[in-house]
């Protein structure tokens, strides 16, 4: 539960449960950036596979004997991660598929429960229409969500967004194995109020994949634009560095409508350049179209770009819970480290 403290901070990414996967790889390979950078501000739907197989549901098999649910009656219950499964590590939900596949009179499943390692064994059923063996899980190894992009890099067609890592449920960086980015639409803002942030509400576009995931770190999600995306509508932009922030007026580039993005008047009302975490400034909006729209910063609006004195300094990346007004953001500097 998020404490309501006084300037309780809170991610603005949103991100959802998915049963998908795109296969891609989480090989990381980074060139380094260069001093011109395509804006960014526009929203994205991100797909990102996790390695761990979440069991989030069980359904009947229609077998000679009825209607069975040998996952449930074996012990297994939703919310299990799937470790091992007859000494393979399980890392994908394709993964577990292929291993069910193999003709095991009996399934050693080694699952995680609430921090503690349990084994279990099943005995699968066999379904009546098909004559498979089948325990009767569902399961999920993705998640998705909408979020930011902050530049594009069309030099060595790299992308940076979020300003933030996405965390798993202790709260730790998520491990990914790759993923995928997409077109996304705003189609609605839930305006935030004080003790309850607001959020973008976006669909995604499946057809028009804007690029692949490579890495979740600690300063963002990172990875490759595709060859033939168009940088043609979009700004070119100096990339500044730490000294080139100060106190002062400044813009963020974000979308609260549609897939454009639009400019909006913030003030920077604190600098540390020494934080090595993302919240190298503190941010108000002072804006009155994104104020009356959103209430001011919203999930969603993370790795919204920071631009001051004609130069690309940052990203948004939290929200103070009790003043929506304000924010944290992060260093381009920092950003780019992740490279």
């Amino acid at each position: 539960m998020l404490s309501l403290k006084k300037f309780t901070k809170i991610l603005l990414g949103v991100f959802f449960v998915l049963a998908f996967t795109c296969g891609m790889s989480a090989m990381q390979v980074f060139a380094y950036p260069g001093d011109e950078f395509y804006l960014g501000g526009f929203p994205a739907g991100f797909v990102l596979n996790t390695q761990n197989v979440e069991i989030i549901g069980m359904c009947e098999i229609n077998t000679d004997k009825g209607m069975v649910c040998p996952a449930r009656e074996g012990g297994l219950k939703s919310g299990d991660v799937i470790k091992n499964l007859n000494g393979i590590e399980i890392t994908s939900a394709s993964l577990l598929t292929e291993t069910l596949a193999e003709n095991f009179a009996t399934y050693e499943f080694t699952i995680e429960r609430a921090g503690e390692s349990l084994k279990i064994n099943l005995t699968p059923a066999v379904e009546k229409s098909s004559g498979k063996k089948k325990l009767g899980l569902l399961v999920k190894d993705s998640i998705n969500g909408i979020g930011t992009v902050t530049y594009i890099d069309k030099t060595n067609n790299k992308f940076g967004s979020l300003g933030h890592p996405v965390n798993d449920g202790t709260g730790n960086i998520m491990p990914i194995n790759g993923g995928c980015l997409y077109g996304c639409t705003i189609y609605d803002v839930k305006k935030g109020l004080r003790g309850n942030p607001g959020e973008l509400k976006g669909f995604f576009d499946n057809s028009q994949m804007l690029g692949v995931v490579k890495v979740n770190t600690k300063y963002g999600i990172f990875g490759d634009i595709s060859k033939n995306f168009n940088v043609s509508g979009l700004t070119k932009i100096k990339k500044g560095d730490a000294a080139d922030a100060t106190i002062g007026k400044a813009h963020i580039y974000t979308t609260l409508d549609g897939d454009k993005c639009d400019k909006y008047e913030i003030s920077i009302v604190k600098v540390d350049n020494e934080n090595k975490d993302n919240r190298n400034f503190v941010l108000k909006i002072n804006d009155k179209r994104i104020l009356e729209k959103s209430g001011g910063i919203v999930q969603g609006m993370s790795g919204s770009p920071i631009v001051q004195n004609g130069k690309l300094i940052g990203a948004v990346t939290h929200v103070f819970v009790n003043d929506p007004t304000r924010g944290y953001g992060i260093s381009i500097d920092n950003m780019t480290s992740s490279y």
